[in-house]
């Protein structure tokens, strides 16, 4: 690992072994630098997401550029924006919250149950793998490298299958989304 361009080399030549003493040696460190953004699950999510990208995009490495330092700034902006867009989902869930509250204090508007039934029936219309994907991730709490493993599909996969879930539930739900934010969590979707 001390010779920046002969792992660049090794791994732009598809060498799986050069990879995973890659992984093992930054995991870790970079978890730990992640965690003063984010928790360390969302820490943990983004180190393998970049790792993964460094694998995936091997062929584009440049001997020149330092991997340390690229794995440490993919890292640091990674956990930047997802700090960054978890604040502003914050504002906006307080916001809806004052700007609903009227509403949401009628117990005529909602059934906790009947949200459930309507969340499973749109999760229904999703492709089987969708619906396999993101109850994986959202009800069992695997990570995307775990979901990824067990699935046989790469992190990139997962994270589309997420995404695309919950655009599609974004969509069908959009009459009570809201709502469903408030009693579920940003977290959940």
């Amino acid at each position: 690992m001390q010779d920046n361009r002969r792992v660049v080399e090794m791994l732009r030549a598809g060498n799986e072994a050069c990879f995973q003493s890659l992984f093992r040696r930054y995991y870790k460190p970079l978890c730990t630098y992640a965690t003063r953004f984010v928790s360390l699950s969302r820490a943990e999510e983004l180190v393998q997401d970049t790792l993964m990208w460094i694998w995936e995009n091997r062929n584009s490495l440049l001997p020149e550029l330092p991997l340390k330092s690229l794995l440490f700034t993919i890292v640091k902006n990674k956990a930047l924006n997802s700090a960054s867009r978890n604040s502003i989902r914050n504002r906006v869930m307080r916001e809806l919250a004052e700007s609903y509250e009227e509403r949401f204090d009628d117990p005529d508007l909602y059934v906790e149950n009947e949200l459930m039934q309507r969340l499973t029936a749109a999760l229904r219309k999703m492709p089987p793998e969708f619906q396999q994907t993101f109850r994986m991730h959202r009800l069992e709490g695997m990570t995307h490298r775990e979901i990824a493993e067990a699935l046989h599909v790469s992190p990139q996969t997962v994270n589309y299958r997420i995404g695309q879930t919950v655009r599609m539930l974004r969509e069908e739900l959009k009459d009570c989304w809201p709502l469903m934010l408030l009693l579920f969590g940003h977290d959940f979707f």
